[in-house]
């Protein structure tokens, strides 16, 4: 029996042959092409292998449409976002799942202006999509489809532009970059061979074979960290499938994660460039702490990529991101951007002259965790009623799900876009108390 996909602000995301059939991808894409300008469409995938036949569904379904496609063929999804602008298309489809099992993929919406499509943009293509009314093109008038030839360079001479190379390149760093068979070898092998880098790819072949579990968290990344310690190299940079997250394994092999990313980041760029900076309701405090160390402000948007990126557009901001390994520097694009990661952070590295170890352990100190609770939707008001109750002392935000907020330390609880499962996060100074936080709630949230 067909399920239905998730829908998201910016998406939509699905199990093959499930909830993701061709007639769902068909329909979806016309929604979202319907409502675009006169102008070509960037077409790109990640590497997973049910890729190719869901770019020629979107692909035919475009052309049938009377447009036109510009084929990328498996790039990174920030790539894809400067891409878009490089050949001023009209919007563009990244077919990519992100971080989820292989037997889910999915639809990533990007506007002309290379960033994923806003909530607004997101709310009428679904509306499009269950209304069902499509105008195809007649026989005479139906879209033609070209192959994108150059997809690298541009992006690398862009993030090269935002620091400095050359002491870098001095240092020849010995760099371990894990791709785990997605499209983040394209890029990221070329930019850390042209920063000087002796590097090795796990995973180059971007062909949807998994070396590991996709989501780069530290469980799923302790084959890496095995291969650091016995390599020697200097640090290691690991990816999600489609390369918009980055999570950092330092020199003794120690997982420091995606939540120390722009962290990182952002302790390069502020000693650069004063300004604004926005992350999301879920993203470590430690980022509070090091804008105000450079005197700059920090705010909160809601959780997803579309909302951090409007935020800092609304805010002129200099830099942002998510806590999940997502950086986003507008000098590149309004998209999150695993490649930003590893050129700031081995610029930090080549500044600071400390290896990232120390650089890791020198931010301020916060224990965030991250649990996922299995809940009825129908169930879900009551068990924010409850939650809301039990944490009457806090500042509550009801923007995003609900966001409880003390001096020293913040719980969030909220539906996931991408998973049909409810997303509790704590962070405080103490891994105890971050994780009795998330069990606390996640009981609250089912009556127990």
């Amino acid at each position: 029996m067909t399920q239905q996909p998730i829908i998201s602000v910016s998406g939509l995301r699905g199990i093959l042959g499930l909830s993701l059939s061709p007639e769902t991808i068909s329909r979806y894409v016309a929604a979202f092409v319907e409502q675009l300008p006169d102008g070509s469409i960037l077409l790109a995938r990640d590497g997973r292998p049910s890729g190719h036949a869901i770019g020629q569904i979107i692909q035919g379904t475009i052309n049938l449409l009377g447009r036109d496609v510009l084929d990328a063929g498996v790039a990174a999804t920030p790539t894809v976002g400067v891409l878009t602008r490089q050949y001023r298309c009209t919007g563009a489809i990244q077919i990519s799942a992100s971080h989820n099992p292989p037997e889910y993929n999915g639809l990533k919406l990007m506007g002309a202006d290379g960033r994923v499509i806003s909530a607004e943009r997101g709310a009428q293509v679904k509306a499009a999509y269950l209304a069902q009314p499509i105008t195809w093109a007649p026989w005479n008038e139906i879209g033609v489809t070209t192959r994108c030839e150059e997809t690298v360079n541009e992006h690398i001479k862009k993030v090269l532009a935002t620091i400095s190379a050359g002491p870098i390149q001095k240092k020849k760093y010995k760099v371990l970059l894990d791709s785990n068979g997605g499209a983040g070898s394209i890029v990221g092998k070329k930019l850390l061979q042209e920063l000087g880098c002796d590097v090795e790819v796990r995973g180059e072949e971007p062909n949807g074979d998994f070396l590991h579990s996709p989501e780069p968290t530290e469980a799923n990344l302790r084959t890496v960290a095995e291969d650091v310690r016995e390599g020697k190299y200097d640090v290691a940079f690991c990816q999600d499938p489609d390369a918009d997250r980055l999570a950092v394994i330092d020199e003794t092999g120690r997982y420091i994660g995606e939540e120390y990313t722009v962290a990182l980041c952002l302790q390069n760029v502020l000693s650069q460039r004063k300004g604004a900076v926005v992350i999301n309701g879920a993203t470590s405090r430690m980022n509070e702490e090091i804008a105000a160390n450079f005197k700059c402000p920090i705010y909160r948007s809601a959780v997803g990529e579309a909302n951090v990126t409007q935020e800092m557009m609304f805010r002129d901001a200099v830099f942002g991101g998510e806590g999940n390994g997502g950086p986003i520097d507008p000098l590149v694009g309004y998209i999150r951007d695993s490649f930003v990661g590893m050129a700031n952070i081995l610029e930090l590295m080549t500044k600071k002259k400390k290896p990232i170890s120390k650089l890791a352990d020198a931010l301020p100190r916060y224990e965030i965790v991250k649990h996922k609770v299995e809940l009825n939707p129908e169930e879900l008001p009551a068990g924010f009623d409850r939650l809301k109750h039990q944490y009457g002392n806090a500042q509550l935000d009801e923007g995003d799900g609900l966001r409880f907020t003390w001096k020293d330390r913040w719980l969030i609880a909220r539906a996931s876009n991408t998973e049909p499962i409810i997303r509790v996060i704590a962070e405080s100074k103490s891994l105890e108390e971050s994780e009795e936080m998330c069990i606390s709630a996640a009981r609250t949230l089912r009556g127990i």
